[in-house]
Formats: structure tokens, sequence, C-alpha cells
């Protein structure tokens, strides 16, 4: 039986024909990024290939890399393996890889959504043979309502917390979530004021020419008194902290698909939970899979075991493979922030306002501490 063209390895997906890894999470020579969440863009490779849109963002979090950028739909050639990045509608710069050689055709999605968000490059469905795809919501219970709904709760509140004397916080994570809510707040109600991991993540998209709406940070010479009269977005590793503390009397709002379940917002300790995520509902993933016309689907990472089942069960040959991916998003029995083997960049605590200094490398990723996650 030939070789398949991608393999299941204990430092990635590898290509052995390119000789190339896609988001490897142990150092290779030559890495294909999806895109820059921290389970999926690691530190310490000696070649990178990503979308030009996580550029910016790869280098705030991992240092001067050795970058290569493309366009969606720019074709680069490894080894006579052809490589070529497609939207995966998930965050900035999100990027699903089709791989093929002689006829053989592989995508990896990474990590996808089909509801376009308003920011991010909408997915786009890729032919191929072999698709390997993330499940983190694969399960009936998670249906999306339409983001204009959700923000339209979310501008209420803020607008009625102004009105009953009270400070607004919202929590999301800084790469994906927390553009998201910044392009759909209502801004006639206030100005958006940010914990500095977010802006951070916002001057490295504006370097790298994305248009966001206008953010102040929040630094310990910002007045109490206008930061009231606004917003604030911050990370979920801020939550509890003392640097949020000093801004109470406040109504704290989560962002996650995991408030879908019961219970999960009064685990987050919120008032209000919001259910928004980055991540595609159980009929994003279903539609996605059958418009590939694949043969085969490999499930990376959620709930691999139930949906590799369901799929068989209903046509499909699905198979559960094991991976590092995934784990950067808070899940009902979790409250890690990203993958345990990585541990929290030097310097990079969350209980000051002026803890966060804009030119840090943080080179395994960012917002741990132990609460939230990349939802």
């Amino acid at each position: 039986m030939a070789k398949p063209l991608l393999e299941f390895t204990d430092r990635g997906i590898y290509c052995s024909k390119g000789k190339f890894y896609i988001d490897p999470w142990k150092p290779v020579d030559d890495a294909v990024i999806t895109h820059a969440h921290a389970d999926h863009a690691y530190w310490g490779h000696k070649n990178y290939l990503a979308h030009h849109l996580s550029k910016e963002v790869l280098y705030y979090r991992l240092g001067e890399i050795n970058l290569q950028t493309v366009e969606y739909g720019e074709t680069v050639m490894k080894n006579g393996v052809e490589i070529c990045l497609f939207p995966a509608g998930h965050v900035i710069g999100s990027a699903q890889i089709r791989i093929s050689y002689k006829g053989e055709v592989w995508v990896v999605s990474g990590d996808y959504k089909t509801q376009e968000d308003g920011i991010s490059t909408p997915f786009e469905p890729v032919p191929c043979q072999h698709f390997i795809s993330e499940c983190t919501f694969g399960m009936p219970v998670y249906q999306w309502k339409e983001q204009a709904d959700i923000f339209n709760d979310i501008n209420t509140w803020w607008c009625n917390n102004q009105q009953n004397g009270l400070l607004t916080v919202i929590a999301g994570y800084s790469l994906g979530k927390a553009q998201r809510i910044l392009q759909n707040l209502d801004l006639n109600i206030g100005p958006v004021y940010t914990h500095g991991v977010i802006e951070n993540t916002n001057e490295a998209l504006r370097r790298n020419g994305v248009v966001l709406n206008p953010t102040t940070r929040i630094t310990a010479d910002t007045p109490k008194d206008e930061i009231r009269k606004g917003i604030i977005i911050a990370p979920p590793s801020a939550i509890g902290t003392p640097w949020m503390r000093k801004f109470g009397p406040y109504s704290f709002g989560y962002c996650s698909g995991w408030m879908a379940l019961r219970g999960a917002k009064r685990r987050r300790a919120a008032d209000r939970g919001f259910i928004l995520s980055d991540h595609a509902d159980w009929d994003g993933l279903m539609s996605a899979i059958d418009a590939t016309g694949c043969e085969k689907v490999y499930l990376t990472h959620g709930y691999t075991a139930s949906f590799t089942r369901y799929l068989n069960e209903i046509g499909f040959d699905a198979q559960e493979v094991h991976t590092l991916y995934g784990d950067e998003e808070y899940t009902p029995d979790s409250n890690t922030e990203d993958t345990p083997s990585k541990s929290p960049p030097k310097g990079e605590t969350l209980n000051e306002v002026n803890d966060i200094d804009n030119k840090q490398v943080l080179p395994l990723g960012e917002d741990l501490g132990g609460v939230g996650g990349n939802i």
C-alpha cells in the first residue's frame, strides 16, 4: 500500500514527500502554520510559512522568526509538493492548508468557523480526498445564533449598565474574539478601553494593515472616571485579578461557545454569558465536511469519539486522531488557557496594568494564568 501524503506523528502532521510539518508542536525544520493561536504556532522551528495577515502577530508572539507569508490562493512548492492556503474564517489570518501531490489532495483545516464575523476572511470549502477537521463543538446542542442578535444583546447590556452606574467589562481571547467584539460594539454608547494584552495584539494587526475600530490602552495614568464612560475588553486571564477588581463596581460578561452549557456562566463568575465562538457549530461542521466531497475525514480535537462515530454511521469514512490542538479553549472540565506542555511567558503577569510591554516577545503563547481560554 502506498504511503499517505500526510502522517500523524509525535511532532505534528507530517508530509514526508515535502519534508514539512503542519502546525507542529515540537521544533522542526519546516513548519506550515494555519493561524497564530498558541496551540498551532509554536516557538522553535527553523522556518515558518503562514498567511500574511498572521505575520505581525507571529512576530509579536514568537520573536524574529524566519517567516515566509503568502496570500490566499497563492501556491508554494516544497520538494515537489504543492501547498496552497484558503480562508478558514476562524480569526484574522487563519487558513486551511491544501496539500497536493500527483493527484492526491489533503486539506488541513486547522480551526475554522463557517459563520461570517465581518472581520475574518470567510470560510471557503476546499474540495479534497482527505479532510482533517476539528470538532470542538461537534455535538447537536451547539447551534449558534445570528451574530447580529448576539451583539444586539451585548450592546443593550452595555447601555443598561451605563444607566445603572456600572462599568462594563467583557472578556474575549486576545486574537480573534477581542477584535470581533471590538468591530461589532455600538461606539455611540461610549469609547472602548483595552487591557495591554488585547492592545498589543490590536497593534500587531494594525501594523499588518488591518483596520480596527479605535481603542485606548489602559495604563496606570488612565483616569478611572474616563474608563467608566466606556467598556473594557479584557483577556480571560484578567478575570478575578487585582487589575480587574480596581474598576468596580462593574458588570462582567464572558463570550464563549461554552456558554451554551448550563453552569458555564457560573463557573466563570460572569454576570452575563454570551454564546459567541470562533469555531464551527454542529451545522457548520457538517456543512463544511460535506462540501469538501472528501473520501476520508480525520478528527483532531473536540468531541472526537462521538463525532467520529456519528459520521461513520451516516456514511462517512471518519477516523479519530490525537494531537495537541484545541486545549487553548476552555472546556467544561478544564480551567486552563493553554496546553499543559506550555508555561507562562517570562515577565507576563496580568495583575497590574503596566505589566505588558508592547515590544515583549511571547515565546510560548499568552493569556495564561489559570482562567479563560481561546474560544
